[in-house]
């Protein structure tokens, strides 16, 4: 009997089946894999993204959201904000965490002075990090 139990005369088991153990693992991790991403993601303002063949997914505490919307309007974390706030908030940021970071979100119909304008006001806020968010295209066969 491959991994089971021997019927030895004294009673003791002799090995354990973990194939039911290794069965629920999987599961488990399965489950796993494909509810993470809808858990940490927080909330976003709904943008049209352009697509990029490289790139990466950036998620932390240290990550200061930046939204423009296709009518132009700023979010930061959700929250509108007006574009003489956006300096203020994102200089409080960076004396909050010297290491924060920026991500900007920019619908792909945005005008390129409005979204130039957002990358400059976090540059003058002395937040040398910051990256552009893209979508990456789904690769063939997947």
């Amino acid at each position: 009997m491959a991994g089971g139990a021997s019927s030895d005369d004294d009673g003791m088991i002799a090995g354990i089946n973990v194939t039911p153990f290794v069965d629920i693992c999987l599961v488990l991790l399965i489950i796993f894999m494909v509810t993470a991403k809808y858990i940490v993601s927080k909330p976003q303002i709904p943008v049209d993204l352009p697509r990029a063949t490289s790139g990466q997914n950036s998620q932390d505490n240290q990550t200061m959201s930046v939204t423009v919307d296709r009518s132009g309007q700023i979010f930061v974390d959700t929250q509108r904000v007006e574009e003489g706030q956006l300096l203020a908030l994102a200089r409080e940021r960076k004396r909050q965490n010297r290491e924060v970071r920026a991500v900007i979100s920019a619908d792909r119909a945005v005008p390129h002075g409005r979204f130039v304008f957002v990358v400059d006001t976090i540059r003058n806020a002395e937040i040398s990090r910051f990256a552009i968010q893209t979508e990456v295209p789904p690769q063939p066969g997947n």
